[in-house]
Parts: structure tokens; C-alpha cells; sequence
């Protein structure tokens, strides 16, 4: 890890994740916004904003790794990211074919990013607000079983579909973040 990590440092960990975390759930507050409001009127903003959600996770978490120690130790980002860069590529792929093979590609990648965020909340158990991190990998490890089942259903799925379990996700980078704020402003009023 940092050898400054001083609280207040650029380099401080747990300020690098309040700010990440907060930064995370700002864009998928606004991707679900853009869902419900922008994509039943425009099919065309739906697909891309289904392209967009694995890419913008690939960036999120290959930036995440490289300010938290570089790629190679933090392999579950570094994994994670890849996965998602993947995603993208079969998100792409999927859409010209149907939005259940979408919703199929969303499931498994779901699984796997979940997995692979539970990972890193445990490896940063010491900085707090982890606990979240752990519950929203499990949740999403669950969501994407279930759009797995909902992608062999005939029901047409959408983006609606994909724009709940965002919130979800929204909602504990939320949380994380709120929770380390106020630990860092704790630990700087025992500070003096």
C-alpha cells in the first residue's frame, strides 16, 4: 500500500475510497436516471447506455487499482476490470442479436463482478464501510443469477431490468461513501 497515509493525504486509502466510491455511485445514480427517463423513448440511447455501464466499470476499476497500489496488488480489480472490458465487447455483440442474450451477458457478469468485488471489500477490510462492498458483491452475485433466469424467460426483458439492479449497486457506493466520510472526519476531530 502508501507509505503517506497520513489522514488528509492525497494518499490516503480511505480518502481515495470515499472519494471513488462517492464518484461510483454519482454516475450510477445518473446511468439509472438516463435509464428510466431517456431509454423508453430512444432505443438507440438504450443501447448505449448498456454498452456504457461495463465500460465505465472497467475504467472505475482499473483507475481504483491503479491508485490503490497498482494492478498487481489489487488483483480482483485488475480481474474485475477485465472482465468487465470483456463485457463490453459481448454487450456489443449481443445487441444485434436480442436483448435476452443481453440480459444473459449482464447475468454472468454480474456474478463474476460481484464475486470479484466481494474480494477486494475483504482485502480492505481495515479501512471500513467494507461491509457494504461485501453485501453489494453478494447482491449483485444473486442479481445475476436471477437475469440469467429472466434472459430463458420468453417475456421480453429491458433496460428496466438492468436499471434496478444499478440502483442497488448506486445505493451501497453510497453508503461506503457517507460511511468513510464521516469515520474521516472523526478521526480528524480526535486528531485535534
Amino acid at each position: 500500500m502508501h507509505t503517506d497515509t497520513a489522514p488528509g493525504s492525497s494518499r490516503d486509502p480511505q480518502r481515495w475510497l470515499t472519494r471513488y466510491y462517492a464518484l461510483r455511485a454519482a454516475f450510477s445514480f445518473a446511468w439509472v436516471a438516463a435509464a428510466f427517463l431517456l431509454a423508453p423513448r430512444a432505443p438507440a440511447i438504450a443501447s448505449v447506455l448498456l454498452i456504457v455501464y461495463p465500460a465505465w466499470d472497467a475504467f472505475a476499476n482499473g483507475l481504483d487499482a491503479q491508485r490503490s497500489g497498482g494492478l498487481r496488488r489489487n488483483r480482483a480489480q485488475a480481474i474485475n476490470g477485465a472482465v468487465s472490458v470483456a463485457t463490453t465487447i459481448a454487450v456489443l455483440i449481443a445487441l444485434s442479436r436480442s436483448m435476452h442474450g443481453v440480459l444473459a451477458v449482464y447475468g454472468a457478469w454480474a456474478i463474476l463482478a460481484g464475486l470479484l468485488q466481494f474480494g477486494a471489500a475483504v482485502q480492505r477490510r481495515r479501512f471500513g464501510a467494507q461491509w457494504a462492498m461485501m453485501l453489494s458483491g453478494g447482491q449483485s452475485a444473486l442479481a445475476g443469477g436471477f437475469f440469467i433466469f429472466q434472459s430463458l424467460q420468453p417475456t421480453m426483458p429491458s433496460i428496466a431490468n438492468v436499471a434496478g439492479y444499478a440502483m442497488v449497486g448506486a445505493v451501497y457506493f453510497l453508503i461506503s461513501a457517507l460511511w468513510l466520510a464521516v469515520k474521516g472526519l472523526r478521526t480528524q476531530r480526535a486528531l485535534g
